[in-house]
């Protein structure tokens, strides 16, 4: 109900300027992963970490200057119904995957999490899809799956 965020442009740290809405997406097989955020006015942080080493250096320097993905790497829209912020996002396959590769037959592991500041609260309440056993959304034994068939359609 107390929508909120202090973001003002590309590629600031949301998770940090209020209300924010993470999606992390790996390919099977590949170390690889990006973290892309929404803020509810639609500002976007967009990331790629090539491998945990990569994710322990940011945590260590407390930047993540190595892991920017630079300019407008997907597209997203914002808009709020009965005091609720929605989130649409269109996610080129090739910033996840690589552009040589379809999406015919991959498996993806996925993990969607949420940031929701209250004014007056100093801790925002923390959700997310998966079952993670602690509050750290880059535990990636604990992301869900999506198979894409034949087609490159998701199936589950």
């Amino acid at each position: 109900a107390d929508i909120i965020t202090q973001a003002t442009g590309l590629n600031q740290r949301l998770w940090e300027l209020g209300d924010s809405f993470e999606m992390f997406l790996r390919p099977e097989g590949r170390e690889a992963y990006v973290e892309l955020q929404v803020a509810p006015n639609n500002h976007r942080l967009q990331l790629r970490y090539a491998d945990r080493a990569a994710l322990e250096r940011a945590r260590q320097s407390g930047s993540t200057a190595e892991a920017l993905i630079p300019g407008e790497a997907f597209r997203s829209a914002v808009w709020v119904e009965s005091s609720r912020w929605c989130v649409l996002a269109e996610i080129p396959a090739a910033l996840v995957c690589g552009p040589r590769d379809s999406l015919a037959g991959q498996q993806w592991h996925f993990s969607f999490s949420r940031y929701d500041y209250t004014r007056g609260r100093g801790e925002p309440v923390i959700s997310c899809t998966s079952p993670h056993t602690c509050a750290d959304f880059h535990r990636q034994a604990e992301w869900g799956i999506i198979r894409f068939g034949s087609d490159g359609g998701a199936n589950e």
